[in-house]
């Protein structure tokens, strides 16, 4: 399992490893309007799966900002922002910024999608900082487990694996 840490103290990450060449696990998350959402759902698109700990916290609002503002420079590309927060505050955060280019996804119910990935903190039932690339397959491409999980994802790097998943 990747080691990650959480305000710099060590964290245990629950759940399966996922690596590069692996076919993306599926799971069940909430919309906004709590539908359910599966992974195939997207398929046919490439996907950044950005996961951040709380949608309500700087690094987190920076990062979603990030890919909503970089995935409008890819052709049949998806953002999806799957946090632990309640879909009722993301549609607030979603609604008071005003972004259209990224889903926000609530993993509350379940933690189906952490546990699928390997990002649900035993701890603080938080989900770890992360960036997956999924292409239209389902395969994975690229792969991220941020080792602090209060610093930036590698947003390049992640933007280049999804242009490459094309």
């Amino acid at each position: 399992m990747a080691s990650i840490t959480f305000k710099n103290n060590p964290v245990t990450l629950l759940g399966n490893e996922v690596s590069v060449g692996d076919q993306a696990p599926d799971f069940t998350v909430l919309a906004n309007d709590l539908s359910p959402v599966t992974l195939a759902d997207t398929k046919g698109k490439v996907r950044i799966i950005s996961v951040v700990p709380s949608i309500d916290t700087g690094v987190c609002d920076a990062q979603t900002r990030r890919f909503n503002e970089d995935a409008s420079t890819i052709d049949n590309a998806e953002v999806l922002t799957v946090s632990m927060d309640l879909p009722f505050a993301q549609k607030r955060w979603c609604a008071s910024n005003g972004l259209e280019n990224v889903k926000t996804l609530s993993d509350h119910r379940d933690a189906s999608f952490g546990e699928a990935y390997g990002v649900l903190i035993q701890e603080l039932r938080l989900l770890a900082r992360a960036v997956f690339v999924v292409d239209g397959n389902d395969q994975v491409t690229y792969v991220e487990y941020v080792s602090e999980a209060t610093n930036h994802p590698n947003y390049e790097a992640a933007i280049e694996a999804a242009k490459a998943a094309q």
